[in-house]
């Protein structure tokens, strides 16, 4: 006669830490963080910008607060809070820096820096995620530095120049001369923005990821 089996406990599994499920992605909490984010960004470029040149081109305090998004929200949440940013600007309020708001800031010097905003946020949050996953609290913020530092020049200052040479009629050398003026200040904002993010996943260490606890084996 057969014995009934006995069902086996599930395997123990240390706890771990994880991304974020994609069921809890877009709960109140996160809802709530993409809509204080945008409001960041939004209040970064009220603040009055230093004109630099003669192309209209300021630099602003927008960049820092692009790339600390992108670090505490990672790569989904941080380019959202961007685009409802960059939305409630184009539609009139008078978010971009100095006041301006609408399409029309799409063919001005600064149109290529805007447009890099969405991207910054969705690559350097992307790293965060990485980093976040695999390193240890105490070396998080020289990477999160490295990772802001590599997505300014590829998201921001790219697109920064092309855009000039598009909208500006600049050669590529002097769209280059002009914005390599942005350098200096853009490093010292990544430094904060890193040191403002390790101090933020410090606080919050289920910000982007969240620690699973699996249910565990019994010994026979």
């Amino acid at each position: 006669m057969a014995h009934p089996t006995t069902p086996t406990p599930a395997a123990h599994c240390p706890a771990e830490t994880s991304p974020r499920a994609s069921g809890r992605l877009w709960d109140a909490q996160s809802l709530a963080l993409v809509s204080v984010f945008a409001a960041i960004i939004a209040v970064s470029a009220i603040v009055p910008g230093i004109p630099v040149g003669s192309f209209g081109v300021p630099i602003t305090l927008q960049t820092l607060a692009v790339m600390l998004t992108g670090l505490v929200l990672g790569g989904s949440r941080a380019p959202a809070a961007v685009a409802l940013y960059l939305l409630l600007a184009f539609a009139g309020l008078p978010i971009f820096s100095g006041g301006r708001a609408g399409l029309s800031v799409l063919v001005g010097g600064s149109a290529g820096y805007i447009v890099g905003f969405f991207l910054a946020a969705l690559l350097v949050g992307i790293a965060a995620e990485q980093i976040i996953r695999r390193l240890p609290a105490k070396r998080r913020g020289l990477w999160f530095f490295l990772a802001a530092i590599v997505v300014t020049v590829i998201a921001s200052h790219m697109p920064g120049v092309l855009g000039m040479m598009v909208n500006l009629k600049l050669s590529w050398q002097a769209a280059i001369a002009t914005d390599v003026v942005f350098y200096p200040g853009d490093i010292a904002k990544d430094a904060v923005a890193a040191v403002a993010a390790v101090a933020a996943h410090r606080a919050f260490p289920d910000v982007l990821v969240r620690r699973v606890k699996r249910a565990g084996r019994s010994q026979p």
